[in-house]
């Protein structure tokens, strides 16, 4: 595997894994996994260890709060739990009803938005970005004295790197480069200043509209050729730029036409009346968890997502708020083949194989995580489940084999080192209960 794909796949991983109403629930996928026939998981008989796994790392101050939900596929309550510090939160109630922040989390809805366009024939997988976004048929690639891509650069020291040339893409950039984060779009992470500090300098979730947005981005270099390899980024959101201009409306209208009205989903929107309903943003950088400074959640650089309503600008990769009870709602039309929205066929293509291929660790499907071999070898699930998390903390699964879907909520950024580990420990106390009933200890 290539010091690149290491690089996507670490990137990939650390903000997946860091850490219904109205569908017609129909038989549920397989996936492309070991799993011959799917089963009705067994109630959880021994709750009290895992409420005990997650007032663990809320006592011991890794976590603010912690509020774990579990549905099964006719959404039925499997298990739920919360717990907050009250010394860093002591008014503050988390449920099922609690507003968070998801950020990455907001990816799979985009991409189901586009899925849904697609099969309603308002465009296709291959038709060129310019189509939609002309704004970028003068980008250039940023590429080192000897022609490669910056994406591929392996010395250690990235600012020398900063001396790059500017040449013509050698490939044209495809809706579904955007959609594997091959189109050559990075966030203000990537280590290498000069592309760092002109993304942060653009505030780019401050823009006050799609146009605005893809202007700014417009003047960036592309960190590779697209399609060359896989390099994470803010492609997601240009995603959800590329489904309005190809529908004609905003995303937000178009999450409430499809989602909300159509699936009569709550819980799952851009935008929020009250800030004072989210709670505040926490980080552990210091190792010790504190409330986070201006400018420490730098995925933009010194911005992050606004959730005025009033804010015209729909940020699909990182920009939506739910609720424990509304995300499950969502996963569980993915669970159940795409229920009214999509054809079961399109979401056997989100999970399949698309990018990822040769990681040791899964494969990644159209922005889902598809877990490998190792999951189930460290105790803290089975390979074929279906995975995603959030920039702060927040984590999905869906078990297509066992018909139940999961949400671990918080709002952390950067945990210290022992709390990063919250997701597969919480999994791990869930599974190891279901393995015993199964007798597969």
């Amino acid at each position: 595997m290539t010091k690149v794909l290491s690089f996507f796949a670490l990137s990939f991983l650390a903000l997946f894994l860091y850490s219904c109403n109205g569908f017609v629930a129909e038989q549920p996928l397989g996936t492309e996994t070991d799993f011959s026939k799917v089963i009705q998981t067994p109630k959880l008989n021994n709750t009290k260890a895992i409420d005990k796994t997650i007032d663990r790392f809320v006592n011991d101050g890794l976590y603010p709060f912690l509020h774990v939900r579990l549905e099964y596929l006719d959404g039925s309550l499997m298990y739920e739990h919360s717990a907050v510090n009250k010394s860093l939160l002591p008014n503050y109630e988390v449920n099922k009803d609690s507003w968070i922040r998801i950020w990455s989390m907001s990816k799979i809805v985009t991409t189901t938005i586009l899925l849904d366009l697609i099969e309603e024939k308002f465009l296709e997988l291959d038709d060129p970005i310019t189509l939609y976004i002309p704004e970028f048929r003068n980008m250039k690639v940023a590429v080192t004295p000897d022609g490669k891509n910056l994406s591929e650069y392996t010395g250690s020291d990235k600012a020398a790197a900063c001396d790059y040339q500017l040449v013509e893409p050698n490939t044209m950039m495809t809706v579904e480069h955007l959609l594997n984060h091959q189109a050559g779009f990075y966030y203000a992470t990537t280590g290498f200043p000069c592309l760092d500090d002109k993304l942060a300098s653009l505030n780019l979730p401050e823009a006050k509209s799609t146009r605005e947005f893809v202007e700014k981005v417009a003047t960036l270099p592309l960190i590779q050729h697209p399609g060359s390899n896989d390099f994470y980024g803010i492609n997601t959101t240009l995603i959800g730029f590329v489904a309005e201009r190809a529908a004609g409306k905003p995303l937000n209208q178009l999450v409430e036409e499809k989602i909300k009205n159509k699936m009569r989903i709550s819980g799952l929107q851009y935008g929020i009346d009250d800030p004072n309903l989210l709670p505040p943003m926490f980080t552990g950088k210091d190792k010790t968890i504190r409330e986070a400074k201006a400018g420490e959640l730098d995925i933009f650089g010194p911005s992050f997502p606004i959730y005025d309503p009033g804010h015209q600008l729909y940020l699909g990769g990182e920009g939506m708020v739910a609720t424990a009870d509304g995300y499950t709602d969502f996963l569980r039309i993915l669970l159940a083949g795409g229920g009214d929205l999509l054809d079961r066929q399109t979401v056997e293509e989100i999970v399949a194989p698309q990018s990822q291929l040769n990681n040791p660790y899964g494969y990644n499907g159209y922005n889902i995580w598809i877990a490998g071999d190792s999951i189930r070898l460290d105790g803290s699930g089975d390979k074929g489940l279906w995975l995603g998390g959030g920039y702060e903390c927040t984590h999905y699964w869906v078990d297509s084999y066992r018909n139940f879907v999961g949400v671990i909520m918080s709002q952390m950024h950067e945990p210290q080192e022992e709390g990063q580990v919250k997701d597969s420990e919480i999994r791990k106390a869930i599974y190891e209960q279901i393995w015993r009933q199964e007798g597969q200890e």
